[in-house]
């Protein structure tokens, strides 16, 4: 007697298009950031990173409005990002100023372009850290080291305040480059960061609420290189400094007990 063959469950073709055109939106951020910096444009470098940085945040939620979530998307994005936040990022401050460190022989000249490759590196890490815990557990709220994203916003938005105050990238070497081993570094610590994960987009929400959120986007517009840059600023400051004092309230409440 034949065997009946068993069906067996052929997969899907196609890709949901409305979070891939998206997550590209991210891709292309990052390739006009990196053609401007080559054309010595660091105002439109930047403008490329922020839209990547607005794509990058709509890809995710679109997809899970639209229930268009897919393993093919998660991979795509990621590799996205690397190429916008890590990759264009390192290579934006590179053509900027870091590439003024070969008048100085240490590591023979090659101090700027080590510092952009450790970033590039840490990003990479970071999201390859990402990708691994939310594949474990999609419950945590909070972020475990700056977020990609906002690394290169640091960077990059300093980039930007800089260039447009008239500074030459050699006039900003030194501060470039610990601003850039500090994100680097704070992308691939252990310190916790809000995730922003609680809001939602498709809520309703209180007039206030919505006349500030304008009201920050008119804020911004009165000098949008400057406060960016210090908005991301304080974001990546703040998770050191509520480590901090959640160590000195740890060791209050021991020395009570």
């Amino acid at each position: 007697m034949d065997e009946i063959p068993q069906l067996t469950k052929r997969p899907r073709r196609g890709i949901y298009l409305l979070p891939n055109l998206f997550t590209t939106g991210t891709l292309f951020g990052g390739f006009f950031a990196i053609v401007s910096s080559m054309g010595g444009r660091f105002d439109l470098a930047a403008i490329g990173i922020l839209l990547a940085m607005i794509a990058d945040s709509l890809d995710g939620r679109i997809a899970r409005m639209t229930n268009t979530a897919t393993d093919f998307g998660k991979e795509y994005d990621s590799l996205c990002d690397m190429a916008a936040f890590g990759i264009a990022a390192s290579i934006v401050v590179y053509a900027y100023s870091l590439h003024f460190f070969s008048d100085y022989r240490w590591l023979y000249g090659k101090l700027g372009g080590v510092i952009a490759l450790i970033y590039a590196a840490c990003a990479a890490l970071r999201l390859a850290r990402f990708n691994v815990h939310a594949a474990i557990s999609s419950s945590n709220k909070d972020f475990f080291g700056l977020p990609s994203p906002a690394a290169a916003a640091v960077v990059v938005f300093f980039v930007w305040s800089s260039y447009d105050a008239g500074f030459e990238g050699q006039d900003v070497m030194w501060l470039t480059g610990l601003i850039t081993l500090g994100s680097a570094f704070l992308m691939v610590s252990s310190i916790r960061y809000n995730s922003f994960k609680k809001l939602k987009l498709s809520g309703r929400v209180r007039f206030v609420t919505f006349a500030a959120v304008i009201g920050v986007f008119a804020l911004v517009s009165i000098d949008p290189p400057r406060l960016l840059f210090f908005a991301f600023l304080v974001y990546a400051l703040s998770g050191p400094v509520s480590a901090v004092l959640r160590r000195l309230r740890r060791k209050r409440g021991d020395s009570v007990h």
